[in-house]
């Protein structure tokens, strides 16, 4: 069902701030930002070979990434997982039993369609499926 690690999202308070450590002292390569209104975030990609680390800023104090960042502070926020069909992935998980965040999937960012698992299904650790298309970061 997985394909391989898609990317590590990272909860920051600022972009601004903390891309300047990921791009000029560890050496990623930067693709830029997106806004992603639906889910109220600004995120830039940096990519290390073949994973991708996603920095995400809330847009919003109701963005659930700003109320993770109020609990938690900076840090890893989730993992995403590659799959070739998301529809199918998630009737398989949702099949076994797991509870998901995201029953239907949803537009994320660079025009993927993602589904999160909900952490309690998963070990405690949020989980995102990420369905991407050739070309489609």
């Amino acid at each position: 069902m997985l394909t391989k690690i898609n990317h590590i999202g990272v909860a920051v308070s600022s972009i601004e701030e903390a891309l300047p450590y990921y791009r000029d002292s560890l050496g990623m390569t930067f693709s830029g930002t997106e806004e992603v209104p639906s889910q109220l975030v600004k995120v830039a990609f940096l990519s290390v070979g073949e994973s991708k680390i996603e920095l995400l800023e809330p847009t919003s104090p109701e963005s659930p990434v700003a109320k993770f960042l109020e609990k938690n502070g900076p840090g890893v926020h989730h993992v995403a997982y590659g799959v070739e069909d998301i529809e199918a992935a998630i009737a398989k998980l949702l099949a076994q039993g797991t509870r998901m965040i995201d029953a239907v999937a949803r537009n994320g960012a660079h025009g993927a369609r993602i589904a999160f698992i909900h952490p309690k299904s998963s070990g405690g650790v949020l989980t995102e499926l990420c369905e991407v298309h050739e070309g489609i970061h």
